[in-house]
């Protein structure tokens, strides 16, 4: 196991060309030396296309350093990234405990697609902390959480829940995109597998599909590794050396956009119409605590309520932006406005808040552009009247 560390050196090549980037090899047959080494080659030496060449094997290399882990595999999206965490330890007649936050689509599959494998999910509070061992009962085969929730932004108690779990024999699984593996590094906070989707921050320019998740022991990697190759997860070169040339950047871009996040969540926070402003990074944030001791820092991704809208007001709200575009995703050059009320979902517990919850996704244009497009929001709600 690697040692999490900030890189240095992302994604250079191991070989005598010189090159600071990976090559791109596009291929599906790789001819074996000789027939002995056909089903039997060495390590190291891919034997065929699928596994990865040079640009995934620099990604997964980079993924397992910037964590800390064992072992990283490579998917085409995100939502794939949590479905293989959760095919690698889950089997039929077990249960998956869900924080109630959990990402849409994940959702989605874990309620239509996942009792076809014999696996029921229960869904749990999503702050959830030590009351989650009440939870854990002997059919319960692993737990998957999303901290903060891309939509409603609640955290839940990390190394807590992780060390609950460990002593249960339970594997806990956690959807990291928002900290990009960066902010946050949930291997060494005991979590045992970290998915991600690396369309967001790591691709960064809105250009890419890929996903990654990240192993923290040996025992999990061999399952990790094994799940991936039998069910034929796969990332393609291109992709893999947009995400390796992301990584690069990753940092300061996520800085700018955590910056510029805060000053409109701090001038939201002075309008008399919006209401919770939903940043962990604030201290009003109601489990700032929590993101202080576990994150080093934040992202450009939060929410905030606007008491009294309804549907249509957010519609007129969102439609009024020139600079916001609406659409999914984040973690590109381009700021980005959704409404969330028609797709939160919940079964555990409700989702509280007043009137509106819009979610914002800050990108890396200039603050005072922005805060000046969502004025031009507000005016075409309260011409509305």
């Amino acid at each position: 196991m690697k040692d999490a560390t900030r890189l240095t050196r992302i994604g250079r090549p191991d070989h005598a060309s010189g090159l600071v980037n990976p090559p791109i090899e596009r291929g599906s047959t790789i001819l074996a030396p000789s027939a002995g080494e056909l089903y039997d080659a060495p390590p190291g030496r891919p034997h065929y296309g699928r596994v990865g060449l040079a640009s995934q094997q620099a990604l997964r290399s980079a993924l397992e350093e910037m964590q800390g882990g064992a072992f990283c595999a490579l998917t085409s999206s995100g939502l794939q990234a949590n479905i293989l965490s959760i095919l690698t330890v889950c089997e039929a007649g077990g249960v998956l405990l869900a924080t109630d936050n959990i990402y849409g689509p994940v959702r989605s599959f874990l309620t239509n697609t996942l009792p076809r494998f014999g696996v029921q999910t229960r869904f749990v509070a999503p702050d959830i902390g030590a009351e989650i061992g009440d939870h854990m009962d002997t059919d319960v085969q692993a737990v998957l959480l999303e901290s903060p929730g891309s939509l409603t932004m609640e955290l839940q108690d990390l190394p807590t829940i992780a060390r609950i779990a460990q002593d249960k024999g339970i594997t806990s699984i956690i959807d990291d995109t928002w900290s990009a593996g960066l902010t946050l590094k949930p291997l060494k906070l005991g979590i045992d597998l970290a998915a991600q989707a690396l369309t967001k921050y790591v691709g960064g320019h809105s250009d890419v599909m890929l996903g990654a998740v990240v192993a923290r022991t040996d025992a999990l990697a061999d399952r990790l590794r094994a799940t991936e190759r039998a069910m034929g997860f796969y990332a393609a070169p291109d992709d893999a050396y947009l995400a390796v040339r992301g990584l690069r950047t990753l940092e300061l871009r996520m800085q700018r956009c955590a910056d510029t996040s805060l000053q409109i969540a701090d001038w939201l926070a002075t309008l008399d119409c919006v209401g919770a402003i939903r940043h962990p990074a604030r201290s009003d944030h109601p489990q700032h605590a929590v993101f202080k001791r576990d994150f080093s820092g934040s992202a450009g991704l939060f929410s905030f309520e606007v008491p009294g809208w309804r549907n249509a007001d957010s519609e007129t709200f969102l439609d009024a932006l020139e600079i916001f575009g609406i659409g999914y995703s984040w973690g590109g050059f381009e700021s980005l406005a959704i409404h969330c009320d028609p797709q939160l979902r919940r079964s555990a517990t409700p989702a509280r808040h007043e009137g509106a919850l819009i979610r914002l996704a800050i990108g890396m244009e200039a603050p005072e552009d922005l805060i000046a497009d969502l004025e031009r929001g507000f005016a075409a709600v309260a011409a509305k009247g």
